[in-house]
């Protein structure tokens, strides 16, 4: 019997990364195409999927917020977002319709957490987080084995932190909550203070101690609900020298020794590098076939 061959969508902000795959180690095929308005992108996201099938399921890793609610009129749609034209867009839709497959779809956070669970850093793990920093802030959890979800997928980038001493005055941006994590330690948050991104401050600037110091809370406050076996950080942001282990001291400091995990032992880059989203896609797709 041939293996079954899956569509795999991440979707996100900036652009649309396309591929086709046997498995995580079969992926035959990727492509990218710039986010631009929902008609032209969703058209050359469907046309590039339809020639490389027949496909047995196609698995979408977006950004959100989306409905995940199979019962719910809405499902496959984004919702309100900042992203802007995009609210109340049909992402799974047309898909359904032209490929004629299952479709499974979850936020891109979700399911790149589901692909370091299976195949990344957090395999063996009873529990694993995974956080992207970045232009926005998420989060998605899987917990034995299974996405973590309420009324709705969580929204991990909205906590409300306590304000560091040196943002005083400083009102987040947010455009919903102000000061959530997302408002006070995304790209933009970084930008809006210290005019320059993470990576191209001085060493010694103190935006690094003040945005290593919301992450590691942020950490502190998923081990105190969920004490995981990892809390995988991604996304840009992340990518600046030093960052991470500023983060696992801040978050060791934060927890005072409470919690089981320890954090230069749970808080990890991704397993999978630049692929978890992509391979989350897999994931989803193969939970759609299922």
């Amino acid at each position: 019997m041939s293996k079954p061959l899956y569509g795999l969508v991440e979707a996100g902000g900036t652009k649309f990364v396309l591929g086709v795959a046997h498995g995580p180690d079969e992926v035959l095929a990727t492509t990218r195409i710039p986010t631009t308005t929902p008609d032209k992108t969703i058209s050359a996201m469907v046309d590039w999927l339809a020639q490389h099938g027949p496909l047995a399921a196609v698995g979408i890793a977006t950004f959100g917020p989306i409905e995940i609610d199979r019962g719910s009129p809405q499902w496959g749609h984004i919702l309100n977002t900042p992203k802007a034209g995009w609210s109340h867009t049909d992402l799974v839709g047309p898909l359904a319709t032209r490929l004629g497959c299952p479709v499974g779809l979850d936020t891109d956070v979700t399911a790149a957490a589901l692909a370091e669970y299976r195949w990344g850093a957090g395999q063996g793990q009873p529990s694993v987080l995974y956080f992207t920093i970045g232009t926005g802030i998420g989060g998605g959890a899987v917990i034995g084995g299974k996405p973590l979800a309420g009324i709705s997928h969580p929204e991990m980038g909205h906590l409300r932190p306590p304000l560091h001493p040196a943002d005083a005055g400083f009102a987040g941006v947010c455009p919903f909550h102000g000061t959530c994590l997302e408002g006070l330690a995304s790209g933009p948050a970084v930008l809006a203070r210290y005019g320059a991104s993470l990576s191209d401050l001085p060493a010694d600037h103190e935006g690094h101690a003040v945005i290593a110091w919301y992450i590691a809370n942020a950490a502190v406050t998923a081990q105190a609900m969920f004490e995981p076996g990892r809390i995988v950080l991604g996304g840009g942001v992340m990518g600046t020298p030093g960052l991470l282990e500023r983060v696992r001291a801040e978050a060791e400091r934060l927890g005072n020794g409470y919690f089981r995990g320890k954090a230069a032992e749970i808080v990890v880059r991704p397993g999978l590098g630049d692929r978890s989203g992509l391979l989350g896609a897999m994931a989803l797709a193969e939970a759609a076939l299922r």
